[in-house]
């Protein structure tokens, strides 16, 4: 598989579980991506396919016990331009790359932020922390932030606490405090998610441009396929703990070759699309069934009793990730059949 440019977060044979009373639930289960210097890679998938789960490895936050990362490593390479394994480094070290190298935007920007303290106040502790600025200095830093990220009057909002703030603007300011060390790599799991559609889209914008002037990349969590055309350059797929599909975004848009990503795209509305004259308006085509417990994993495809396509061989052993041509990767066994009806439509 050929890499263009240079590879900035490479992770291996990845593997996170979680020891239950019930049992061992393998959340992440042997992924493999990397993500290129300046790239955008969405991640996508449903609720408990390992998205996050993947994220917060990445991050060195899995609570231990009951989680654990039992194998794989992440190799990184920091603003010092040397290659470290995050799987093996010290708490220590951990803190050094931690919002300095690799920043994290989360979901819930009201569970994210400090009730009592000040919006600036937990900017400036970032900063202080990783560039050594005194606390004047890194106010300064927090105020600039503010108004990197659009926030009107950043002067006087530097000192309001998140809870004098709508949603859009505390997630600006969890950007704002992502950003404040510019990192090399930013990971936003689903920052949009609780925001309206206009806000959304200027939030996309805002990262976007912070991306062109910064140079950072992004590892982008989102369910949102609509959200993944519009920032990704490629996309991994996740299922049950896999990638189960993974190459350029155009290319899976355009010709999927896994029936989880068929089922994706095709649940995605698509308002004034043409309908067979005389024919009832086009349904939303849904997935049938639910993501399989983790505890009791299918065996073979994980996404065989839900699948359409499904073939007995399905059920016998796990679909190797094959690729399928140009670095478009899919775990199925009948990608090959995919692949020619889609030909045939395109000749």
């Amino acid at each position: 598989m050929t890499h263009q440019g240079e590879v900035l977060l490479a992770v291996n044979g990845l593997k996170t579980y979680f020891s239950t009373d019930d049992g061992v639930v393998k959340s992440v289960d042997g992924v493999t991506f990397h993500i290129n210097k300046g790239e955008t890679l969405a991640v996508v998938g449903e609720s408990g396919s390992g998205k996050s789960v993947t994220s917060l490895s990445v991050m060195r936050l899995i609570p231990t016990p009951p989680g654990k990362i039992v194998e794989g490593e992440i190799l990184f390479t920091g603003k010092d331009g040397v290659q470290k394994d995050i799987v093996k480094l010290s708490e220590a070290d951990m803190r050094k790359i931690r919002g300095n190298d690799i920043s994290m935007i989360f979901q819930e920007p009201m569970t994210s932020l400090n009730p009592v303290y000040t919006v600036g106040d937990q900017i400036a502790e970032a900063v202080m922390l990783h560039q050594g600025k005194n606390k004047k200095d890194a106010m300064g830093v927090a105020t600039d932030m503010l108004r990197f990220v659009g926030i009107p009057a950043p002067e006087k909002r530097v000192n309001e606490y998140p809870h004098q703030m709508s949603g859009g603007m505390r997630q600006r300011v969890m950007i704002a405090m992502a950003l404040s060390c510019k990192p090399a790599l930013l990971i936003a799991d689903e920052p949009t998610t609780a925001l309206d559609v206009t806000i959304q889209a200027q939030i996309l914008d805002l990262m976007r441009k912070l991306q062109a002037d910064v140079g950072m990349s992004i590892l982008f969590i989102t369910h949102n396929l609509g959200v993944v055309a519009e920032m990704a350059d490629r996309v991994v797929v996740m299922y049950g703990g896999r990638v189960v599909e993974e190459g350029d975004v155009v290319e899976i848009f355009k010709a999927p070759r896994h029936p989880y990503t068929m089922g994706l795209l095709n649940s995605i509305p698509r308002p004034g699309e043409a309908h067979e004259p005389g024919q009832p308006k086009g349904r939303l085509e849904a997935i049938p069934g639910n993501v399989p417990n983790p505890l009791s994993l299918p065996p073979g495809c994980a996404f065989e009793p839900r699948c359409k396509f499904a073939v007995p061989d399905c059920s016998k052993a796990v679909p190797a990730l094959e690729d399928t041509g140009h670095g478009h990767m899919s775990r199925c066994i009948r990608w090959r059949d995919f692949a020619q009806a889609q030909n045939e439509v395109t000749a």
